[in-house]
């Protein structure tokens, strides 16, 4: 009877480690951007570029603010998978091995951008690449596309001539950037600027050729597109424009002029 006790323990044992073996497997896979279900998690924080911004380390991978497929056709689901649970979060993971246990651990993001140029190479890319994805995510939308309203449109063409115009310049400064890197609109001294910036710089750093706040940006490093458009990087312009949240980005310009 004992040994058949024994026996009983020992199976038990036996299924505890497996499980939790799995259990550890499975969050192993899942902490590189893989998922047995779908890589948007609507456990994780939804949460703003400007709420990230005044973050300090640890920081973590903020949520999609939709689901990854919800893009489609437009940039496909694989792409956002990819580019959000491996991409994204591997900023973040690298940013926090540069500041976690240094004096860095208690400055702002917004610190650790201002001041780039005094920075290591991996906080100032790392920083960068973690602020702008999160601002990427956050000026897309299922229900994008169309034409911005209001203030924001009577200064794009007061600026620009056009909205035509406007994305003509937009495309044109996302397609000569050389390499990876992004475009952006920002305002300047309260006027519209379009600038680009390369690797994972932005107009908030000091370090940028034309400083200013971001109002949208468009991500142009060849993993956001090349799945879907390889390198005809001016088709992944064009279908950005069916995408893009004109509301939140009106609430950008909004605040960039306050």
């Amino acid at each position: 009877m004992l040994n058949a006790k024994l026996k009983k323990l020992m199976n038990r044992k036996n299924f505890l480690q497996t499980t939790l073996a799995s259990v550890a497997a499975l969050s192993g896979l899942q902490s590189y951007g893989f998922s047995f279900k779908s890589s948007y998690n609507n456990k994780l924080p939804k949460m703003t570029s400007s709420q990230i911004m005044l973050e300090n380390a640890p920081f973590s991978l903020p949520a999609l603010p939709y689901a990854p497929k919800s893009l489609e056709p437009n940039i496909d689901k694989k792409t956002m998978e990819i580019h959000h649970g491996r991409h994204h979060k591997a900023y973040i993971d690298n940013l926090n091995k540069a500041v976690v246990g240094t004096s860095l651990e208690k400055f702002s993001l917004y610190d650790m951008l201002k001041d780039a140029g005094k920075q290591s190479p991996a906080v100032r890319n790392n920083a960068g690449g973690h602020w702008n994805h999160t601002f990427f995510w956050n000026v897309m939308s299922p229900k994008g596309g169309g034409m911005p309203k209001g203030a924001l449109s009577d200064e794009i063409t007061k600026t620009f001539g056009s909205f035509d115009k406007f994305k003509e310049e937009f495309a044109k400064g996302g397609t000569t950037r050389f390499g990876s890197g992004w475009v952006w609109l920002i305002v300047q001294d309260k006027k519209l600027v379009i600038t680009s910036t390369p690797n994972q710089d932005n107009p908030l750093m000091d370090v940028a050729e034309k400083k200013g706040t971001p109002v949208l940006g468009l991500d142009v490093w060849e993993h956001a597109y090349y799945l879907k458009y390889q390198n005809k990087r001016p088709d992944y312009i064009a279908a950005f424009w069916n995408v893009v949240n004109w509301d939140a980005v009106s609430k950008n310009y909004e605040n960039a002029l306050k």
